[in-house]
């Protein structure tokens, strides 16, 4: 029985699959910001809810990806964690 991440890198050797994957990395890594602050901060989605005035079920929404945020939306969400949204762009030559 192959591990997710066996079963990652077999599909990843496929040019095409890789390329999606990747697109799909900005998206990925905006989601797991937003978990692992709330995490981080002990808070459920109805206490980011309540903090932010953003409804529990677009939080969850944002979280497993079927929403894509506004940046007026990560504004408030980080607000609400008493956080500051930073946006950075990065060269690829330093990844």
């Amino acid at each position: 029985m192959k591990t997710l991440n066996q079963f990652l890198d077999q599909q990843m050797e496929n040019p095409e699959f890789k390329k999606e994957y990747e697109k799909l990395q900005p998206e990925m890594d905006i989601i797991r910001a937003i978990v692992d602050a709330r995490v981080s901060q002990n808070l459920t989605q109805k206490e980011l809810a309540k903090r932010t005035g953003i409804n529990q079920a677009d939080i969850s929404k944002l979280e497993n990806g079927t929403r894509n945020p506004s940046l007026r939306l990560l504004q408030r969400l980080a607000d609400g964690m008493d956080m500051i949204l930073k946006i950075e762009f990065i060269p690829k030559s330093k990844i």
